[in-house]
């Protein structure tokens, strides 16, 4: 029986991203990897789809991953509902060894690229940092420029609890889901296989 995949989350949060990690049967790769790439074309014509990545073992054998990204939860559940998937997955079975494991990622987690990637696939951290300053910046300054002057009557901590609590979630769900997808290119280093686009 297939496992079901998870969603770590509330439903209609922002920027979903599910790894799914699985080997190919010995002999099999081309034929999985072409199972893969249908299947992204299937998800292009998903609603909320933001994107997808394959990335193929490290050593002959190994683990493929393949990562989406929606643009809710919501959304990634209706994909995993549809009978596009359903079909797919069934193909799977038979050009691979085991069921996929996953693992879900969502709010803070999914600004960068999953843990559960090689190290070797992770965006350098220096380039992490900047656009982290590129988000914390802009948000920052409009928050203390707008919402602080309207909080001074309230004690300090409660005050700062308020204004850090707003930055946090319009950072985590509104600013950093879209200078990611923005920058990914950019963030991302050239040994990653993006098969699905952002």
């Amino acid at each position: 029986m297939e496992q079901r995949p998870y969603v770590v989350g509330t439903p209609g949060s922002a920027h979903v991203t599910r790894i799914a990690r699985r080997h190919a049967r010995a002999g099999h790769e081309a034929a999985y990897e072409a199972l893969i790439r249908e299947m992204f074309a299937a998800l292009r014509t998903m609603p909320g789809f933001l994107g997808a990545e394959m990335l193929p073992p490290e050593a002959p054998g190994g683990e493929y991953q393949i990562i989406v990204h929606f643009a809710s939860e919501a959304e990634l559940l209706a994909w995993d509902a549809s009978p596009a998937r359903d079909g797919l997955h069934q193909r799977l079975r038979e050009v691979a060894e085991n069921e996929p494991e996953y693992r879900c990622l969502s709010g803070l987690e999914a600004w960068f690229a999953p843990a559960v990637v090689p190290a070797s696939t992770h965006p350098p951290r220096a380039r992490m940092a900047l656009v982290t300053w590129l988000g914390i910046f802009p948000t920052v300054s409009l928050f203390l420029w707008l919402v602080a002057p309207q909080l001074q009557s309230l004690p300090f901590l409660p005050r700062t609890a308020l204004l850090t609590a707003m930055i946090v979630v319009t950072m985590t769900w509104v600013v950093m889901p879209r200078l990611t997808r923005w920058l990914r290119h950019w963030l991302t280093p050239p040994q990653r296989v993006d098969s699905g686009g952002r």
